[in-house]
């Protein structure tokens, strides 16, 4: 993508080159009026086009900044423009780092350090914090090439005194691990993390690798790494250092009891972590004396500094200077920090004064002078706005007609090739030729409009250069916001090994539920072999060997109460079973009834999409993610059939739900059918109708509500337009399902929440939805396993990608300090927002709403609980919602279904009393628009905290989106959805026999009932004399390793077996001689199971290979092979015959190979070379 044909252009000015005379001549100053939006990245660009240098630009907003970036990028590329973003944090505020926008702005800084010119884009807010200088930061840089020396002792040492984290498995950026002669490395700056292998010392393999899969992706020759932090320190800090953090401490004067005890006490325990080298969050506030600071503009090595609106950034940081003085001295009043943290940030002033040893380029649209300006330079560019046609292509022929007239040069830039084919199309009626160019590399041609494909943010007018360019801004109205899709969406898949933890409950198949012990390594005739360690009821131990690993299951019930173990070799374990076989068949049955019952009903087929339907979904302003594209179409196809939809869509709240009902909403109105959407609280009635009028704007359809919000004669009206067709789509509460509602033609249902209504609701929602379509809508998350159980039964979509362009939550996990709170809150009702305060005890939220009045007296808090009677707690939400309350006081009724963008900062009370599903659910309500959200989970003072609870805590304060503890709360949150779905008479049956089992059974029972034959294969026993096992020194992660074992027992293909193969070389090197003979068994057992093999033995002269009673054989292929004489073997007759492969002199391992392709020849495979 590239508009560089733009630029030759603007280059031919004479205003331009007036201006680019001045700023070579050495003017310092020189003002540019009269050149707005996006006219002013084309006029930076051409700058740098004609003279390549570093450039540095500065606005007033963190988003103006990111809209210049873009711009900049669409015009001249990307790879030479940098954005450097502000933190947005002070220094001691004690948050984990955001590792992408560390990322960013180490790059920018090495950017300004290299000898290539870029253009740097920063606010102005983050030009005046200090940061490390030049000189010491390059120091923490590394640069790896192959055949390098290497120490990997010496490298570990030096990535962790650069803010690296040490982990067994590299998963986010900022961490690092070492596997004997491997080492993973995730730079901060970095798309995908880094693998060196070294043979002895040298760096024998450079390469690239995937987080999600671990496996390497491309090999490099050379690359730099950043460090992980962007204040690293020296590992070893002097002792005057030290102390000058002590002295600034007790500078500190005036403060009462508390506060010194609180300074005092966040002192003393950071010392100590400093001294030991460790980073921790709110380091940041002791830079100032433990490492070298410097102004950003130290950094920057060329002439020309841009001031984007220079009164708006002068305005926007004395108003920070403002905020942060307040900030600074309340703090320090109440022992939060430290006279070091006014060493940070330059004042305006001061950065003005720096930014004076520069040449200065002030744009301004209307030309705005600023007092300390000393202009040199004034000129008017005359770029001039378009006007907005909002897709009304007559009004643009019009005035193409009118450019044309005066020899314009037309451009147009939109967000696709297929954009620009269908505008060529639109015009193509107005006898308007448009040439469509995916790229604009020359200029356009005059009077011949262009279309081409860019992102810039608003068109401009330029008379002098006879240059008009439209975005589709001004030609649609709407401005296609660009998404950049993480290379890590889901993070790696949830193996129900992978997380397995010493202590967790597990089911075996045959033997119930026990406690997992570990995996030991145990010395049996000889040979070393692993073993997972159970315990069961009373002193009952088993010893799983580890290629039975398949018939072990991590237990997951529906309560997070504990199980009952079962005891070994007892009875109830198979009564237990057999119980819940029951059940699930009759489920089966009924879910398959109601399946038939379905696809033997004809409906309405609505027809293939229209223009007018593509031009509704341009009109979405996000790139929509993978999984609504895949529902989107599975929606689309059902509609399009005669048999009416039933469509389960699941999704968390942001998720982008709703677009995916507002595409099927359209298709249906397109046809003159109507659309009811039932929701379960009148405050998402009233969400949902306001997104629905806002996405239908401009369109021919009419949106009403029917809540207990109307009044009874607004009712009366919806009601008799509903039966009259004046009304296209109705959004209600269960209001909908009263006798006198009636449609006159209805054609789609969207259900939102469906486990939400009651009994009778749910009845008569059965009645409605047998012949129209139904959209079903919910925001827990679904199993896969559960998902896959159902196919056949149940139409589920899922959306599982997250919503981009969000800030991480900065959470904090604290004692309950009350000046923190009044900080917090304070904070947010400062910039506009609202408060949710969680505290989940009803009996005594009034003395806690009494409490934060005197804590807060300027806030207005409403309260909310599940006790309230509905209509009360409706009519408080509601208020909450439309901005008239400031905290919310409530349960955890806020934890599913509401989407407050205004909601952005989170206070948990006795946070250490939740589920970590709970706490993640939780924080899910806040951090959803653009601006950074926090959640304070608190607990009570000097409280000693249980050991689970302690885990808990840390584990949401660590959330990253690939952390374990957000596979566990996914995990608990999906057995809630399995619950809604399945209905509560099956949460016992889950808990008797664990979750993955019991989806195992529903699924045998629905295949069965289908018709589909259910062939358990059976798991062959292979004993054999030789050691075949993962040692610790291969690979020393215990839970990596059962997740090896856990794959491997689950394989069906030798060829999967040597891919595994491949990755183990590639994540852990050369493989040991036990891993070798691990991998043949592997692909033995693979071969068996295709076969139907009971089991391989070993005896003194012979390997034993026993066929089961149903194996999958021909008896001639047996006798051909045995006759062949290829291979010494003998064949053994009976009702389970057996194969005999005469063991000679042939060393085990060899016979192995020979094993294989006598199985292979059976099994019909092609037969490797010996």
């Amino acid at each position: 993508m590239g508009l560089t044909g733009l630029l030759p252009i603007i280059r031919q000015l004479t205003d331009f080159q007036e201006v680019f005379a001045s700023h070579r001549e050495g003017v310092r100053e020189q003002l540019v009026s009269g050149i707005g939006a996006s006219m002013k990245t084309a006029f930076l660009a051409a700058m740098f086009q004609e003279k390549p240098e570093h450039t540095l630009l500065i606005t007033h907003s963190p988003l103006q900044a990111v809209r210049l970036v873009e711009d900049l990028e669409s015009i001249l590329g990307e790879g030479r423009i940098f954005l450097y973003p502000t933190e947005e944090l002070l220094p001691h505020e004690q948050v984990r780092p955001n590792w992408d926008l560390v990322g960013k702005r180490l790059s920018a800084l090495r950017a300004m350090m290299a000898s290539e010119p870029a253009i740097i884009v920063a606010p102005g807010r983050a030009i005046v914090e200090r940061v490390l200088s030049p000189q010491e930061l390059k120091q923490y840089y590394l640069t790896f090439k192959i055949g390098q020396e290497l120490d990997l002792d010496d490298l570990a040492g030096h990535l962790i005194s650069s803010g690296y984290l040490r982990v067994d498995l590299v998963e986010g950026r900022g961490q690092f691990s070492v596997r004997g002669g491997i080492m993973d490395i995730f730079p901060p700056d970095k798309e995908y993390p880094l693998r060196l292998e070294l043979f002895d010392t040298e760096l024998d393999s450079l390469r690239e690798f995937d987080p999600n899969s671990q496996r390497s992706r491309q090999n490099l020759r050379e690359v730099e790494i950043c460090p992980a932090w962007e204040l690293p320190y020296p590992r070893e800090l002097s002792s005057e250092k030290l102390q000058a953090i002590e002295e600034s401490a007790k500078k500190v004067r005036g403060l009462d009891r508390d506060a010194k005890e609180l300074l005092r006490e966040r002192t003393e325990e950071h010392l100590e972590k400093l001294r030991s080298g460790s980073y921790f969050p709110g380091i940041a506030l002791y830079a100032p004396a433990i490492v070298p600071l410097t102004d950003f503009l130290s950094y920057f090595q060329g002439r020309l500094v841009v001031l984007d609106e220079p009164n708006r950034i002068r305005e926007g940081l004395l108003a920070f200077e403002y905020e942060f003085s307040e900030q600074y001295t309340s703090k320090l009043a109440k022992g939060l920090t430290l006279p070091l943290e006014r060493e940070f940030f330059l004042s305006w002033e001061e950065l003005f004064k720096s930014l004076k040893e520069f040449q200065l380029l002030y744009f301004s649209l209307l030309g705005k002078r600023m007092s300390g300006m000393r202009l040199g330079k004034t000129s008017v560019l005359g770029s001039r706005s378009q006007e907005q046609y909002h897709g009304k292509l007559e009004e643009l022929a019009r005035s193409i007609g009118e450019w044309q007239q005066d020899k314009y040069r037309i451009l147009f830039v939109v967000g696709d090739i297929e954009r620009a084919r269908r505008l060529a199309e639109g015009l193509a009626e107005f006898e308007l030729p448009l040439v469509v160019e995916p790229e604009l590399l020359d200029p356009p041609p005059a009077s011949v409009p262009v279309a081409t494909v860019g992102s810039l943010e608003a068109g401009w007018e330029l008379p002098t250069a006879k240059l008009v360019v439209l975005t589709e801004n001004e030609l649609f109205g709407r401005e296609r916001k660009k998404r950049r899709v993480r290379i890590r969406e889901k993070g790696i898949e949830i193996a129900s090994f992978q997380d397995l933890q010493i202590g967790d409950y597990v089911v075996h198949v045959n033997h119930g539920i026990g406690q997992y012990r570990g995996v030991e390594t145990l010395k049996i005739d000889g040979k070393h072999k692993d073993y997972l360690l159970i315990k069961y009821l009373g002193e009952d131990r088993l010893y799983v060997p580890v290629d039975q690993i398949g018939l072990l299951q991590k237990y997951v019930g529906v309560e997070e109460a504990a199980p009952k173990l079962n005891k070994l070799n007892g009875t109830d374990w198979n009564r237990a079973k057999s119980k819940v076989r029951d059940s699930v068949q009759k489920m089966a049955i009924d879910l398959l009834e109601l399946y038939a019952q379905r696809e033997s009903i004809r409906g309405h087929a609505f027809s293939p999409d229209t223009v007018w339907q593509k031009d509704f979904e341009e009109a979405f302003p996000y790139e929509e993610t993978p999984d609504q594209l895949r529902a989107i179409e599975d929606i689309k196809k059902d509609m399009e059939k005669t048999r009416p939809m039933d469509r389960l869509l699941c999704g968390d709240v942001g998720y982008g739900k709703t677009e995916v009902a507002l595409r099927g909403a359209f298709k249906s109105v397109m046809e003159g059918k109507q659309v009811a959407v039932l929701v379960p609280t009148t405050i998402l009635a009233q969400q949902h109708y306001n997104t629905f009028r806002e996405r239908f704007a401009g369109y021919p359809v009419k949106v009403a509500a029917l809540s207990r919000f109307q009044t009874a004669r607004e009712q009366k009206k919806v009601l008799r337009e509903l039966r009259g067709g004046q009304v296209d789509i109705v959004i209600g509460t269960h209001r909908l399902l009263g006798k006198d509602v009636e449609f006159r033609d209805l054609g789609l249902m969207v259900i939102d929440e469906e486990q939400r209504f009651g009994v009778g609701q749910k009845e008569a929602l059965k009645e409605m939805r047998s012949t129209v379509d139904v959209l079903t809508m919910t925001a827990t998350p679904i199993p896969r396993t559960l998902h896959m159980a159902m196919v056949g039964v149940r139409d589920m979509s899922v959306i599982e990608t997250p919503p981009e362009d969000r800030y991480p939550v900065r959470t904090y996990v604290m004692e309950f300090h009350p000046q923190v709170i009044r900080e917090a809150i304070g904070r947010e009702l400062g910039r506009g927002g609202q408060v949710f305060f969680v505290y989940n005890k009803v009996h005594a939220i009034s003395s806690m709403a009494a409490y934060l009045q005197g804590l807060v007296p300027e806030a207005r808090i409403s309260i909310a609980h599940g006790q309230m009677p509905e209509g009360e707690l409706e009519e408080v939400m509601m208020g909450f919602l439309e901005g008239e309350a400031d905290i919310l006081l409530c349960t955890t009724i806020i934890e599913t279904g509401l989407d407050i963008p205004n909601v952005n900062t989170l206070i948990v009370h006795d946070a250490d009393r939740f589920g970590l599903a709970q706490l993640y659910q939780l924080r899910g309500r806040v951090g959803r628009s653009s601006r950074i959200a926090y959640a304070y989970f608190t607990y009570q003072k000097d409280k000693a905290l249980s050991e689970e609870a302690e885990k808990r805590l840390v584990a949401i304060r660590e959330f990253t989106e690939l952390g374990s503890g957000f596979k566990i709360a996914m995990r608990d949150l999906e057995i809630r959805g399995a619950g809604n779905i399945l209905g509560p008479e099956q949460h016992g049956f889950i808990s008797t026999i664990g979750f993955e089992l019991y989806c195992k059974m529903l699924e045998e029972a629905v295949a069965q009932l289908r018709g589909q034959k259910v062939e358990l294969e059976p798991e062959p026993v292979i004993e054999l004399d030789l050691e075949a096992y993962i040692a610790d020194d291969y690979v020393p992660d215990s839970k990596q390793k059962l997740s090896i074992y856990k794959r491997l027992a689950a394989m069906r293909e030798a060829s999967e077996v040597d891919e595994l193969a491949d990755e183990l070389l590639d994540r852990y090197g050369e493989w040991p001689e036990s891993v070798v003979n691990l991998l043949k068994v592997a692909r033995i057992k693979a071969l068996a199971k295709k076969i139907g093999i009971e089991g391989i033995t070993s005896d003194q002269y012979h390997l034993v290979v026993r066929f089961h009673q149903e194996a999958k054989i021909d008896p001639g292929k047996l006798v051909e092979l045995v006759q062949k004489r290829r291979y010494p073997v003998s064949l053994v007759a009976g009702s389970t015959p057996q194969l005999k492969v005469r063991k000679g002199r042939t060393p085990l391992t060899a016979l192995l190979g020979q094993l294989e392709n006598i199985l292979g020849e059976i099994a019909g495979e092609k037969v490797k070379d010996e």
